[in-house]
């Protein structure tokens, strides 16, 4: 089964209000998301970052991660663990929703994905709209529980308790995401 890896709003500015939060939980996450991150690159499976362009429609990907990963800015250290390297794929979205207006769905058909693993900022917001159109696109979703964050613990619960009851989300640790060879 082809699978993908969508990392989501990971790079950022975190300079809005709850940043200063959000920021503290996404390190230890952002850890946890590059572990398996190279595990889904050693395994040959698709890396895919969709992330939020800040309204910023004259900059590209490329621009994005050059700003946030500047010295001094507040997400530098999360880019330094997760730069795309050079098989990565990016998109830029518009919205909450990875699928909104954006390429995709596209793209994950045209790669054979059947299953996805949504990881990134923020569980209660981005995570939970992109994993639930996965769901309704008809993806096998996992949100591994330990690769996401909010800006607090009880928001991320909350949204992983969503995500597992309502539609039946795989949101077990990373540890449980098992990726066959290619």
């Amino acid at each position: 089964m082809r699978q993908a890896l969508l990392i989501v709003d990971m790079i950022n500015h975190f300079d809005f209000p709850g940043g200063a939060a959000l920021l503290r939980a996404a390190l230890p996450a952002a850890k946890r998301i590059a572990a398996l991150r190279r595990r889904f690159a050693e395994a040959g499976h698709a890396v895919d970052y969709v992330n939020d362009n800040f309204l910023d429609w004259k900059g590209g990907f490329a621009d994005l991660v050059a700003c946030c990963g500047r010295d001094g800015m507040p997400g530098a250290t999360i880019v330094a663990l997760l730069a795309p390297g050079p098989d990565d794929r990016f998109m830029l979205k518009p919205r909450h929703s990875g699928f909104l207006d954006s390429p995709l769905q596209l793209l994950l058909h045209q790669l054979h994905v059947r299953r996805v693993a949504v990881c990134g900022i923020a569980a209660d917001a981005c995570i939970l709209v992109t994993a639930h159109d996965a769901h309704m696109r008809g993806f096998e979703v996992q949100v591994p529980r330990d690769c996401v964050a909010a800006q607090s613990i009880p928001r991320r619960d909350r949204a992983l308790a969503v995500m597992r009851d309502a539609f039946g989300i795989d949101t077990r640790a990373s540890r449980a995401i098992r990726l066959a060879q290619r």
